[in-house]
């Protein structure tokens, strides 16, 4: 059948076992979420998350566009950190997502850049992750915390689900800095959380510091990182989305309500929580920043496939440290 101008083939395929949800009831979705999802996504590239055979399925990441794929889809070339470059998939229009679909994609990472500008980040994502033992309850405390703490720093921001147990705050950024200078940006963020709420918030990046704490992932903002999307499907039974939500509803929501089947009617009562975004400055976190390094602090560890990077302190977890110093 065709939808979209796309071909899509075996629509009866089940993607999400648990509700018996299909191929052809993801792509429904996507259509019923098509405007909201394009504000997020458009123009951005894309890491594909393949489930052939659903999401109970073996997956994998497929970061280049097939050589098999139409010579009408929009792709750009994206590097990895170590420098390898691939054509990835654009976010062009609702025919381009619906594309990945039929490939079997159910997870979309997406980009912070456009692919018309790569050299400018325009999205703050400040993740928090549950560490071990650590609620959802817990977590949505750490996102009000980390919304008071921009507010008071005169910045707006937004928040969405992950599709699983985490949240998302976003801030839309003016088109004026790279990914190194976001990234010391949310540095600077999750220590500073972690000073006003250290039995809540930890910046710490070796899990074995981290305790029954929020963790701040920083480098989920380091150059080429990827950010799972608002509104798409998570690779669940449950057929999960990653929803944007407003803040009054943080205190009450259930992200595993948030689904394909349950989304579309939720935006046609509610609307779009994100159709106020508006680029916000990074100047506030980036002064943070600088007083931080300027007393004496290094810079926090960047994940093991960068390269060393200046003022970057050993990569090595304390406990493994203090063995080599002590034996």
């Amino acid at each position: 059948m065709i939808v979209e101008g796309v071909e899509i083939t075996h629509p009866e395929k089940v993607f999400f076992s648990r509700e018996g949800l299909t191929k052809l009831d993801l792509v429904r979705y996507y259509q019923a979420v098509a405007e909201p999802l394009l504000s997020t996504l458009g123009g951005r590239p894309l890491l594909m998350e393949r489930y052939p055979d659903g999401a109970s399925g073996k997956s994998f990441f497929q970061k280049r566009v097939p050589k098999s794929a139409p010579p009408w889809l929009t792709t750009t070339v994206v590097s990895t950190p170590n420098g390898t470059t691939s054509d990835a998939l654009v976010a062009a229009d609702l025919a381009h997502v619906l594309w990945a679909v039929n490939q079997g994609c159910l997870g979309f990472h997406v980009w912070p850049i456009r692919a018309a500008a790569p050299e400018i980040t325009d999205e703050l994502r400040v993740d928090l992750d549950p560490s071990p033992g650590v609620t959802f309850a817990q977590v949505a405390e750490a996102a009000a915390r980390t919304r008071e703490f921009l507010a008071g720093e005169g910045i707006s921001s937004w928040i969405k689900t992950t599709g699983s147990r985490g949240l998302h705050v976003y801030v839309a950024l003016e088109p004026l800095w790279d990914s190194y200078a976001v990234r010391a940006a949310a540095v600077a963020l999750a220590r500073e959380l972690e000073r006003r709420h250290p039995e809540l918030i930890t910046a710490q990046w070796w899990k074995e510091e981290r305790g029954a704490r929020v963790f701040v992932d920083f480098n989920q903002n380091a150059p080429h990182k990827t950010v799972f999307g608002a509104w798409c499907a998570r690779p669940r039974v449950g057929a999960q989305v990653s929803t944007p939500i407003s803040w009054d509803e943080l205190a009450s929501v259930d992200p595993d309500s948030l689904t394909i089947a349950t989304v579309p009617a939720r935006l046609a009562e509610l609307g779009d929580p994100w159709t106020a975004r508006t680029p916000q400055s990074l100047e506030p976190l980036l002064a943070r920043s600088r007083a931080d390094l300027a007393s004496g602090l290094m810079d926090a560890p960047w994940p093991p496939v960068y390269p060393k990077m200046p003022g970057e302190p050993p990569r090595v977890a304390p406990s493994r440290a203090k063995r080599t110093i002590d034996g």
